[in-house]
């Protein structure tokens, strides 16, 4: 059984917009299995209740939404489809109908990318409003000085504006290389590598390990997996109004 709020059932299915479908829930048009559904809403079964608008039971069942997280390799390419004739992500997909990524990932850099058909999940997760956090792992040549991971909790200035990264901090250290965990809110263009390189760290791999509680683990690279019932919810927690 896959259930999921009232409210979000009616959006998908196209009755109304999220917002429409409070007010039809305020109203008491809104009846599940022959019962009028209270104000809050509630969760549904949209496989097995009957649901129905102003007495009227909506037409089929929305197909359920898709929600993937693959493990990208160098390489790869975060599109749809390349124009250059590279690997994309979607290459990776077996039954990939209607999904694409979310956001991006450089080409030369590897780790967590979601996919999915659900473009409002999509677009919140990627608007700078919601902030989501997503967490990469950095390794760079040589040890890190104090005064360089000071410079990236404080945000290094780009061409195109100063940075504001969550938290940095430091996995590992030897006077060969030094790996960092740092946690941003944004998706500027190769903006980690250009941090790197503003604070003179010499960068030689950038994996994304997490984005909005949601971990890549031990997952292969290259493979791709469903995403838990739970995973989902702590996306869409991560997007939801304050």
């Amino acid at each position: 059984m896959t259930t999921e709020r009232l409210g979000r059932f009616l959006a998908r299915s196209g009755v109304a917009s999220r917002r429409g479908a409070e007010r039809l829930l305020d109203e008491g048009r809104v009846s599940v299995n022959g019962r009028v559904a209270p104000p809050h809403g509630l969760l549904v079964d949209p496989a097995t209740d009957l649901i129905a608008v102003d007495g009227r039971q909506l037409p089929g069942v929305p197909a359920p939404r898709r929600y993937l997280a693959l493990n990208k390799p160098i390489g790869v390419v975060s599109t749809v489809r390349d124009p250059g004739g590279r690997q994309t992500v979607m290459d990776l997909v077996r039954e990939r109908a209607g999904l694409f990524p979310v956001g991006r990932l450089d080409v030369d850099s590897r780790g967590l990318i979601l996919l999915t058909d659900d473009g409002e999940l999509a677009l919140r997760l990627t608007h700078p409003r919601f902030g989501v956090p997503k967490r990469y792992r950095l390794t760079v040549l040589g040890s890190v000085s104090r005064r360089q991971m000071d410079l990236l909790q404080a945000g290094p200035v780009l061409d195109d504006g100063p940075t504001h990264p969550l938290a940095v901090g430091m996995s590992r250290q030897s006077s060969r290389r030094t790996v960092l965990d740092v946690t941003l809110a944004e998706g500027r263009h190769r903006e980690l590598r250009r941090m790197c390189a503003v604070v003179g760290l010499a960068l030689t791999d950038l994996v994304r390990v997490e984005i909005a509680g949601v971990r890549l683990g031990t997952q292969p690279e290259g493979s791709v997996r469903e995403l838990s019932i739970s995973e989902v919810q702590k996306l869409m927690g991560a997007v939801a109004p304050k």
